[in-house]
């Protein structure tokens, strides 16, 4: 089945992790996605490692799939040129170089645009395109620690905390594509292109939800609370026998189930946490009797007894553990593909399902520069010309 975005073409000239999180989102919708390259090392994540496959970084596979690869010296003349050629027959072209680098180069929104007054031109930057710090480098720690998020992330002894992942890059890829799909929404009315922008700083701020909600209702600044939230108790990270398990007695009602299932009843009626404010403000003991019950039976037991009495609850599986995870399975979040130096390799499935014309995972990672001579093919040029453009390092 083609997907949706088919017949949508788009230049990526992002590196590193949002940007090419944005374009492999769209490529694996149906995009085509011709990702420009610098000479020499190419996109900076290919040399980011171990691990590497057969000299490939793992990195980068993981953000580049259902791409094609062109290198392009855009300080060239003839590079310049190739690059306009290109977006003159694009729908989208997505970059992440700091705002005043794109100037220079003479790829910014206002020269691409003139040539393609539809054009739908993306930039992703660390905190945003103009202001007092638009061109300070931004990588995803860096805006974490500036959103907020890591202020709210961790135990009140441990100090401010990063995510595990990349989420400001994540975050920074998701919402530039939402912003792309909603300009060709409205190119489809208007039949005009438009200048879509985001961050990762304006990504990791849009997502502070109840953390933002508490300071604004009180102005008070939200402190860590470890694995517990804020607002709601019992809703965190408990011990079992072997282990620790997710609980979320997410309503009033959940709550009540939980005391029952654990033999606990007498909870229900104790003037410490009849409410949630109350089991909030008295979750440390609450916790405690909570844990001591707990630690009669293994994660496994508790899990599936919880489970039958209703109660939201999971295991906390390691990295290995979810890519064999039965509903991982099931979900297609795990895919294999082909690939032209590592053989068969592993990438993570695609989250969004739609029924009638649903994503695939189609191509694997480029190699460096695999298709430049296909485009410039594509594009009209003799393999006379080609073969400057090598000689002369354009290409």
């Amino acid at each position: 089945m083609d997907g949706p975005l088919k017949g949508i073409k788009v230049v990526d000239m992002t590196a590193a992790m949002a940007g090419p999180f944005c374009t492999m989102l769209l490529a694996d919708m149906g995009a085509e996605v011709l990702k420009i390259e610098p000479l020499g090392q190419g996109d900076m994540l290919r040399g980011f490692g171990p691990p590497f496959i057969k000299g490939e970084s793992t990195y980068f596979m993981v953000v580049n799939r259902n791409k094609r690869s062109m290198t392009l010296n855009l300080k060239t003349p003839e590079g310049l040129e190739v690059l306009k050629n290109l977006a003159k027959e694009a729908d989208v072209v997505v970059e992440s170089f700091r705002p005043n680098v794109k100037h220079k180069l003479g790829v910014d929104y206002e020269a691409l645009s003139a040539l393609n007054p539809g054009l739908i031109y993306c930039s992703i930057s660390g905190f945003g395109q103009d202001g007092p710090l638009a061109n300070r480098p931004g990588f995803d720690p860096i805006a974490q620690g500036m959103s907020g998020f890591m202020s709210v992330t961790g135990f009140p002894e441990t100090g401010p905390i990063r995510a595990g992942v990349a989420i400001g890059d994540s975050l920074g890829g998701i919402f530039a594509m939402y912003g792309i799909l909603l300009a060709l929404i409205e190119r489809n009315r208007s039949g005009k292109g438009q200048y879509v922008s985001t961050s990762l700083l304006e990504g990791l701020v849009g997502i502070l939800g109840f953390q933002a909600a508490k300071f604004f209702g009180t102005n008070q600044v939200p402190e860590r609370t470890g694995n517990d939230h804020a607002m709601m108790s019992p809703y965190g990270t408990f011990k079992t026998k072997d282990g620790h398990i997710n609980i979320a007695a997410g309503n009033q009602g959940m709550w009540e189930r939980l005391c029952k299932t654990l033999g606990l009843e007498a909870l229900i009626e104790d003037a410490r946490f009849l409410t949630v404010k109350d089991r909030v403000l008295n979750r440390p003991e609450l916790s405690r009797l909570l844990n001591e019950k707990l630690k009669e039976k293994n994660s496994g037991e508790w899990i599936e007894i919880l489970n039958n009495g209703g109660i939201a609850c999971g295991p906390i599986l390691n990295i290995k553990e979810v890519f064999e995870n039965e509903q991982v399975l099931h979900l297609k979040m795990l895919e294999e593909m082909d690939h032209p130096l590592c053989g068969k390799i592993k990438t993570i499935g695609i989250p969004t399902k739609l029924s009638r014309t649903p994503g695939s995972v189609r191509t694997p990672p480029p190699l460096k520069g695999e298709h430049t001579d296909e485009v410039l093919k594509e594009l009209g040029l003799s393999e006379e010309v080609i073969a400057s453009y090598h000689e002369n390092k354009i290409v």
